[in-house]
């Protein structure tokens, strides 16, 4: 098996980032990279795939979003060759809009029927190969120095020639937020399960009864990091969900990922990996100063941010005013 497509669902309008995203693409919002450039998310996210070695990937866009990316994305190069005078950090930049640009194409998700018929809409894209699919709004900073998160799921996943979920241990009080599995472990595979069960945003009394997993900590469980890498076959069964709602999903019946990932673990062997790394939801509140912060930190210009956080926690001006107890 070899990973060489991804699939990024961004069909969402991003209601958690009202009023922002209302006129502006989410996945087109700027952060501060970690190499000290300032890109759209979209880019960043697009980064992760291609650092792990991803040759093509597949936007899967709400109607009429697709020419607004590829507009978006070129006008940032050409802006950044003629107004910046050929400054060496905005050749690098454009040379890395030019590099995506040429990887991309799209997928329209003509209406809002749900994450799993998003993941569907890309099945022609995809073809008859295994992929990487991630979600727009989800940044990831790895612990290891030289193999990023993806390329930690995708390595598991050529290597055991199996589907894979990458999770996080992930304490009780949390699941309601993220789909939850339970497994065995792997002998001699630290860190990998093999999935039997998964429910998405179990309550913490149905985690504790149906979602155990032995190894983990008392009060933790395996939640979904939000990247996978999935075989075609996945679109077999998430086709019969989409033929089964017969495209009247309402906000009650949409078509799902999780239950297609339960019946392809009933099916098939699937892999759940502990990601050495963190992953950061920028549609969460406050989530975009957090992933800038983390970010920042993890990156060439860490002694300014934290120089900066540091100054800026002093000053009484700033702190003077707020009720919370630090």
């Amino acid at each position: 098996m070899k990973i060489r497509k991804a699939v990024i669902t961004a069909a969402g309008r991003g209601a958690r980032l009202y009023p922002v995203a209302d006129t502006v693409q989410k996945a087109m919002l700027p952060l501060v990279d970690r190499d000290g450039l300032a890109k759209p998310m979209i880019q960043i996210i697009a980064e992760e795939a291609i650092e792990s070695g991803i040759e093509e990937i597949c936007i899967v866009c709400a109607p009429g979003d697709d020419q607004q990316y590829l507009k978006q994305l070129r006008l940032l190069q050409e802006n950044l060759l003629h107004a910046c005078q050929g400054a060496e950090w905005a050749q690098q930049q454009a040379a890395r809009l030019e590099n995506l640009v040429r990887r991309l194409c799209f997928a329209v998700q003509k209406e809002p029927l749900g994450y799993g018929h998003a993941v569907y809409c890309a099945r022609e894209f995809v073809g008859n190969e295994s992929f990487l699919l991630l979600l727009d709004d989800h940044l990831y900073i790895s612990a290891l120095r030289n193999k990023r998160c993806a390329q930690q799921v995708i390595s598991l996943a050529e290597q055991e020639d199996s589907a894979v979920s990458a999770v996080q241990a992930t304490r009780e009080h949390l699941v309601g937020s993220y789909g939850t599995v339970s497994g065995k472990r792997v002998p001699d595979v630290p860190g990998v399960y093999l999935i039997e069960r998964i429910i998405e945003k179990p309550s913490v009394s149905i985690a504790e009864t149906q979602l155990q997993t032995p190894g983990l900590r008392a009060a933790y469980y395996l939640c979904f990091f939000g990247m996978h890498v999935l075989p075609h076959r996945i679109f077999d069964i998430l086709g019969e969900a989409v033929e089964k709602s017969g495209g009247q999903c309402t906000c009650k019946s949409e078509v799902q990922l999780t239950p297609a990932l339960q019946e392809l673990a009933n099916r098939e062997k699937c892999l759940a990996i502990e990601v050495a790394g963190s992953r950061f939801d920028i549609s969460a509140k406050l989530g975009l100063m957090q992933t800038q912060i983390a970010l920042g930190m993890a990156g060439s210009d860490r002694d300014t941010v934290l120089r900066s956080i540091i100054e800026l926690l002093a000053e009484p001006n700033v702190t003077a005013g707020s009720d919370t107890v630090l």
